[in-house]
């Protein structure tokens, strides 16, 4: 079964993704062909993503709609494509006016400003970070980290860092462990002084071998022994100096995050 999906917002439409995805997600047996179409801040933008939704009615069937616009009359809008439709301030706003009793405001693209983040700078400084300390680049700034993530090379250490920084602004350097590390019998020098800031990543050799090669498809860098080699390794330095770690083979990036924060008890700054 395949069927068309739109989230629609005033503002970046991430937040629509992100709850839309969320439900769909319950649904795995079904194909979603996703679109987003963000900025409907103007009726002739909203009239313009009803025909958008309507062409792929032509073609597939009724499509699914998950809207986070705020204007009631740009959702009025919305409201005419020929679609089953999903309204996040529809469910909620109104009961919320009720809890208040006041009226919301229902200006467009609020919830995006700069005005409404007041920890978005805080957040761009801390991918900042992630990026100067991506891969062991910058070892000197790790008194600078909230956290240092460790592992072997592919195993999720650089997304989950910027996934870290970009929403919930923590400051996460990132150290690949290589052979030389293993050959040790203590932890890299880099990393002593820290060693209450340090998470591991481990992953399945298996699934370590398919990355590795998507970006390097001969050589021992990819092997099944080779990595089964260096995770087993790594594994053995998280338990020999009591390191937290997490295997990331079958977790999302959202995933990931969210259980180190929970598990290290690091607050995380609002997105």
């Amino acid at each position: 079964m395949r069927r068309s999906v739109f989230f629609i917002s005033d503002g970046t439409g991430i937040t629509a993704e992100t709850l839309g995805r969320s439900l769909l997600a319950q649904f795995d047996h079904v194909v979603f062909d996703e679109q987003t179409i963000p900025y409907v801040d103007s009726s002739d933008k909203a009239w313009e993503a009803v025909r958008m939704i309507d062409t792929a009615a032509c073609e597939q069937g009724r499509p699914i709609v998950i809207d986070t616009i705020v204007n009631s009359e740009l959702r009025r809008i919305i409201s005419h494509a020929h679609a089953f439709k999903l309204d996040v301030f529809e469910a909620f706003v109104g009961q919320l006016e009720s809890e208040l009793s006041t009226a919301s405001s229902q200006a467009v693209g609020t919830s995006h400003s700069m005005d409404a983040q007041p920890d978005y700078a805080a957040r761009i400084d801390a991918v900042h970070f992630a990026l100067d300390n991506d891969d062991g680049a910058r070892t000197r700034y790790y008194d600078k980290a909230d956290l240092i993530l460790i592992g072997v090379s592919r195993s999720g250490k650089t997304p989950t860092s910027l996934y870290m920084a970009l929403q919930f602004g923590v400051h996460v350097a990132n150290y690949p462990l290589t052979e030389d590390d293993f050959e040790e019998t203590e932890l890299p020098a880099a990393l002593r002084p820290f060693k209450k800031k340090l998470f591991g990543l481990t992953i399945e050799p298996g699934r370590l071998a398919v990355i590795r090669r998507e970006r390097k498809p001969d050589g021992r860098y990819a092997s099944l022994t080779q990595c089964e080699t260096e995770i087993r390794a790594a594994r053995s330095i998280y338990v020999r100096e009591n390191i937290p770690f997490i295997d990331s083979t079958h977790l999302s990036i959202e995933e990931i995050s969210t259980r180190i924060l929970a598990a290290i008890g690091i607050k995380r700054r609002p997105a």
